[in-house]
């Protein structure tokens, strides 16, 4: 059906350009005159009928259809008029008899009247409204596709929703715009429907009088009648079209169709048409004013007026009725699914108080909502997580200046910031003191001030580095989310990394899930990963590992030192930042052996069972040898046996929370490495 369908009005354009040059017979033209009558009848049907304008959205290529269409009618019908065959066509002559009683002074009049209410009243109040709608509809595209993004970042929408809306603002402000060029073909109809009239009539009168030697009256006679037909067969159908154009720009988005909306906006109200049968009942009294039409009319609104006041009266009682059960089953019964509502916990949110308003609200210039969608861009490209969608909320149990971040229901992290001013820290370059107040920057806990925004250019010359409460709050978010990544990967999450490396590397995820590890299996995994900062971007790379290693052991822990290994060269490349050749602090042999020898294998995975004494003086010793690294200038890792290199990242991890751990098995052959201190026992 789609093939004939598209074949077919290819057919049907080429065959609407045909007819302007091959003659058609009288039969067949009186065929497609009906026809054109039968698609304008079906616009206007369609136009009243549909719920929003973007339902019909193929109607600025209709309105270029028929309008060729009736054009190449007049071409044909002229060429049948102008040889003297008018009279064959017999929808022109039933126009040009019944319509007008055969009088053509009448029929001059009518036409006039159809081209002026087209011309002047539709189409051109239609063009000028097709033209303001797509004015403002490309205006306001910008702003509704924030409002979306906004939704999308309060939680309010979902990821496809959100795509469903931006295509809906793109095809509105598509549909508009081509409505405002598709008015000027309805206006171009009109004149040329007057033009070829015209023609008609002059070339009808002289090819009558010199061809076919009729007098003067005679050729006025036959052919303003057929002229006159053939413009009304023409301007009808045109008519209809022009209103169904003037009704699809003027209509606004809407939950029913024209009809339903005009009856419940237009007699909705049983007051005013109460009033409206009062007044006209009054005016049948006034002598000199006929009775009988005013009085029926008051019958008539008085009736309707007494139906939609008992209708309404009806559904007001249905409605208190209802309510009154709906609050008797929530007693007596109650609703689970409200409770299972109130269950949900958001795995982010970002809480603030009343004074911050203005950093989040986009109408008073806050762009904090802009720099959230920027984030889960820049968690994504990093670490290859996809963040979920942050809720963003005001507070008012808050301090009017705080914020709070927080996982899952829990807040993790909390900052103030003045709205009104900026923040300025001394980076270590800093040439001279500046005035301001005392504070911590948030997110890494650095001291700086407050300043005021006229001291911007002050600070920044002399060296500090200055910035805004949005930045402020942003740098804190994405911190937060990196150091707390591997606790917003679930299993969900998971399975939609799986279904999207998939689509590329199908082969690996189907041997892997579920014949060699599970959902959960891999989850654990990525967390681990992530836990220390590894991206894991290059999922297939980690999934290869772990299809390779998966049938030799289960342990999630022990999976993810075999997934570093296969993952060196990325660690490798990111391990570059603390410099070359690379400052590395290793561990005594006899601390890797005491480390080896306390791991405890169970059925449930390996655990590290060691001695607090001894827990103790490895962290005390860890301590001096990294605090006197820092002193000496070096930004130092540990690096460690591939056996031991987990369990000890692990054993130190709560009181060297951001120490990066790495094992020679991950590190390129081609990274310089110096040695700058050992960790003794």
């Amino acid at each position: 059906m789609n093939k004939i369908g598209e074949y077919g009005f290819i057919f049907l354009v080429v065959l609407i350009v045909m007819m302007m040059i091959i003659p058609l017979p009288p039969g067949l033209l009186d065929f497609l005159l009906i026809l054109n009558i039968s698609l304008a009848l079906t616009i206007l049907l369609v136009t009243m009928y549909i719920k929003e304008p973007l339902e019909f959205s193929i109607l600025p290529s209709i309105l270029l259809i028929t309008t060729l269409f009736r054009l190449a009618l007049n071409v044909s019908s002229t060429r049948l008029i102008l040889l003297g065959n008018g009279e064959r066509v017999k929808v022109i002559n039933a126009f040009g008899n019944f319509v007008v009683g055969g009088e053509i002074i009448v029929g001059f009049i009518i036409f006039a009247i159809l081209v002026l209410i087209q011309f002047l009243v539709i189409t051109k109040g239609a063009e000028r409204v097709a033209e303001v709608a797509a004015r403002f509809t490309l205006d306001a595209m910008p702003g509704k596709q924030m409002a979306v993004d906004a939704d999308l970042n309060a939680g309010l929408i979902t990821d496809q929703e959100a795509k469903i809306r931006r295509r809906t603002v793109e095809r509105e402000a598509d549909f508009y715009g081509a409505m405002d060029g598709a008015s000027k073909f309805v206006k171009g109809d009109a004149i040329a429907g007057i033009i070829i009239t015209f023609i008609n009539l002059v070339g009808g009168l002289v090819i009558g009088m010199i061809n076919m030697g009729l007098s003067f009256g005679d050729s006025l006679s036959t052919f303003s009648l057929l002229s006159i037909g053939d413009g009304l067969v023409s301007q009808i159908p045109a008519l209809l079209i022009s209103t169904s154009t003037g009704i699809m720009v003027t209509r606004a988005a809407s939950e029913n169709n024209l009809g339903e909306e005009v009856t419940r906006q237009l007699f909705s109200s049983p007051k005013i048409l109460f009033l409206i049968s009062g007044l006209l009942a009054f005016l049948g009294l006034i002598p000199g004013l006929p009775p009988t039409g005013f009085l029926m009319m008051a019958a008539i609104l008085a009736t309707l007026a007494f139906t939609v006041s008992r209708k309404q009266k009806n559904q007001l009682l249905s409605e208190a009725q209802e309510q009154v059960a709906s609050t008797t089953e929530d007693i007596e019964v109650g609703k689970p699914e409200m409770v299972y509502n109130m269950l949900h916990v958001d795995p982010l949110e970002l809480e603030f108080g009343y004074g911050l308003i203005s950093v989040f609200d986009q109408e008073q210039g806050g762009d904090l909502l802009d720099r959230v969608i920027m984030i889960r861009r820049q968690v994504a490209s990093d670490l290859g997580l996809v963040v979920p969608i942050i809720r963003i909320r005001d507070n008012i149990q808050l301090p009017s200046n705080d914020y709070c971040i927080k996982i899952k229901g829990l807040e993790v992290a909390q900052g103030t910031v003045e709205p009104s001013k900026l923040m300025a820290m001394d980076p270590g370059t800093a040439t001279e003191e500046i005035q301001g107040v005392q504070t911590t920057e948030p997110a890494f806990g650095l001291p700086a001030l407050w300043i005021s925004t006229n001291d911007r250019e002050n600070a920044e010359a002399k060296g500090y580095t200055v910035v805004d409460p949005p930045s402020i709050i942003a740098t804190h978010l994405t911190e937060i989310i990196k150091n707390h990544a591997h606790e917003l990967l679930g299993r969900q999450e998971v399975k939609s990394l799986l279904d999207n490396i998939k689509k590329t590397s199908g082969a690996v995820v189907d041997e892997l899930v579920p014949s060699i590890l599970s959902v959960g299996d891999i989850q654990k995994v990525l967390s681990n990963l992530l836990r220390e900062g590894v991206s894991i971007k290059n999922l297939t790379t980690i999934l290869e590992e772990l299809a390779d290693y998966g049938p030799l052991t289960k342990d999630p822990d022990t999976l993810t030192e075999y997934v570093r290994q296969g993952l060196a060269r990325q660690i490798s490349n990111t391990l570059k930042m603390f410099g070359t050749p690379l400052s590395v602090i290793t561990l005594d042999q006899s601390i890797e052996q005491l480390i080896q020898e306390s791991i405890q294998k169970t059925e449930h995975g390996n655990y590290l069972s060691i001695d607090p004494s001894n827990t103790q003086l490895i962290v005390n010793n860890l301590r001096d040898v990294y605090e006197k690294s820092l002193s000496d200038g070096y930004q130092p890792i540990i690096l460690a046996a591939p056996l031991v290199r987990f369990y000890f990242k692990r054993l130190v991890e709560t009181s060297f929370p951001h120490l990066v751990v790495v094992s020679y098995s991950e590190l390129d052959i081609k990274l310089e490495v110096q040695v700058i201190g050992t960790v003794k026992i």
